[in-house]
């Protein structure tokens, strides 16, 4: 039987190079997310009071990768092919990933963010055209992102769709976004606290107006 291929996105890590999105929960982490939400224990949603973003930056496969027999590629070119050229964005699995996902308003945009690869880096900018709805590959047992313990009548997780808008002027490698964070760390910029680098296992990221326009302004200058 071929590979199934499907409009699937499968969100990966650049920073670390691991595969799985999921990131554990110690006891500790449980008590102090219970002391501050009520006793809730379960991550189900930002805080109130958690910041608004309005510019994202999210990542997913270009290179064949294979899992249960299932290729989970999929790159800024294969949602450009896509009818209208949009796709869910399924199979998150991380609390803080979905949130963000949650917090996604119709009409923003989102940096295209090739991970998991020879040369991860932003390829592109995409646009949210469907607010966060119920994941369905969580009910799939056939399917990679399956999770047996999320329930029909209270699903744990939520996709978006989103559509291509365009490719970058120039490919924006991680190497290249990591030398200005670090000169903007020591030295103030708009990249000094960028998720890319400090919450590097979020496959979904936010970013601020700043750091937005900041990394839009490279793809005309020359790398450094």
């Amino acid at each position: 039987m071929p590979p199934k291929k499907k409009a699937r996105v499968s969100k990966r890590n650049a920073g670390s190079g691991k595969d799985d999105d999921r990131e554990p929960v110690s006891p500790a982490l449980k008590k102090r997310k219970a002391a501050t939400s009520g006793g809730k224990t379960d991550e189900s949603s930002a805080s109130s009071g958690s910041p608004q973003y309005s510019r994202w930056l999210m990542k997913s496969e270009p290179e064949s990768r294979f899992e249960n027999g299932i290729d989970v590629k999929f790159g800024i070119e294969d949602l450009k092919a896509l009818p209208d050229q949009t796709s869910c964005w399924d199979g998150v699995r991380n609390y803080q990933a979905r949130n963000f996902m949650r917090q996604m308003k119709e009409g923003q945009l989102a940096f295209f963010y090739h991970s998991n690869c020879k040369e991860p880096g932003i390829a592109g900018i995409m646009k949210v055209v469907k607010e966060a709805y119920v994941d369905h590959t969580q009910f799939d047992r056939k399917d990679v992102h399956y999770d047996a313990t999320s329930k029909p009548d209270d699903p744990k997780w939520s996709m978006v769709d989103v559509q291509y808008q365009r490719m970058m002027k120039r490919f924006l490698p991680l190497s290249e976004l990591k030398k200005h964070h670090l000169q903007h760390r020591a030295k103030g910029g708009p990249l000094k606290d960028m998720a890319l680098f400090t919450r590097a296992r979020l496959s979904v990221q936010p970013l601020n107006t700043e750091e937005f326009d900041f990394i839009l302004s490279l793809e005309d200058k020359e790398p450094l």
